[in-house]
């Protein structure tokens, strides 16, 4: 194994633990702390992780292209992207609003499986807007993907665990993971065009959109101070931003020693850290049902991703993901 590979392992070793831990700490806020505050503190506490990364990947485009005498076109054309960028800010923003709420409805484990379902997304998401082409064993294993992930929720269709809120919960994951790709294709031409590195676009897209969340908040929720003077709401936001962000960067560095597929490949058990943080701090019940259902999506996420490298737009939600 050469060096490149074992440092891709041990950035989506790391990175798999974040993401197992996201759902975890989203669904252990207080009880009087909203989702939307809880979605604005997040975005910013990402800004806060992101910022400095920025700044250094600058430095070192510029010091490549000033060596290499090339002229740099990352950071390119923001006023012809300004608004393209604010809707994406937006669509993140309220985005993130429905994590919290989506979570608190279908819980950590039936949330974290949902939520791999942004490979299924990215692959639709790409046929239609970027033409990109689809296999049959792809349409064949997100028929595979959707089975397990049924199987997981409704516990293999039994009406004694049957649960109107977690199927409302599901559907609304399914509708943010859909919303995601939305936003991650809107930007892949930027990527292409070579105008924002991934980097850069999770900062301004968090900058953007924490900006809107905490300015909206206080038009829709009156002030109130004794949220901002609880440890324990401001510890959450730290940890929260943190856990979501650090998991970012781990996928980010993950790609940067590997390939889209491998990389997402290295992700794609995240459903069983989660399940296992679940049970072991929130006391949730791991079923076989669950079992079953997540070894069905993660088989199947390894097939659509490995089918046309390069051809499916996975980008880090999906580790909430």
């Amino acid at each position: 194994m050469d060096s490149k590979t074992k440092k891709g392992l041990f950035f989506g070793t790391i990175g798999v633990i974040f993401a197992g831990l996201q759902p975890i700490v989203a669904k252990s806020r207080s009880s009087g702390l909203d989702a939307y505050l809880s979605a604005a503190m997040t975005c910013l506490v990402e800004v806060l992780i992101f910022f400095p990364l920025v700044i250094i990947e600058y430095q070192n485009i510029r010091k490549n292209g000033k060596e290499n005498n090339s002229k740099s076109h990352v950071l390119t054309n923001w006023k012809k992207n300004s608004w393209l960028l604010i809707f994406i800010g937006l669509i993140f923003g309220v985005n993130q609003i429905f994590y919290f709420v989506g979570y608190d409805m279908a819980g950590a484990i039936n949330g974290a499986i949902t939520q791999k379902t942004t490979v299924f997304f990215a692959m639709f998401l790409g046929y239609i807007l970027l033409k990109e082409k689809i296999t049959r064993l792809q349409i064949i294993f997100s028929i595979v993907l959707f089975l397990g992930l049924t199987i997981a929720i409704t516990q293999f269709f039994s009406l004694v665990d049957f649960n109107i809120n977690i199927l409302i919960g599901v559907g609304v994951l399914l509708g943010i993971s859909f919303l995601w790709m939305v936003g991650h294709t809107m930007t892949k031409p930027i990527f292409n065009r070579e105008e924002a590195t991934p980097i850069q676009m999770v900062f301004l897209r968090n900058f953007i959109s924490g900006l809107f969340l905490i300015v909206t908040y206080f038009i829709f929720f009156p002030l109130d101070f004794s949220i901002w003077l609880d440890i324990d709401n401001l510890i959450f936001f730290a940890i929260m931003g943190a856990v979501y962000g650090f998991g970012l960067v781990c996928w980010y560095k993950t790609l940067s020693y590997l390939d889209v597929s491998k990389a997402s490949t290295i992700f794609a058990p995240t459903p069983i850290t989660a399940a296992i943080f679940a049970t072991i701090f929130l006391g949730d019940r791991f079923t076989i049902f669950h079992l079953i259902g997540v070894i069905l999506v993660i088989i199947s996420i390894i097939v659509i991703v490995n089918q046309k490298k390069g051809q499916v737009s996975i980008e880090p939600e999906e580790l909430s993901f």
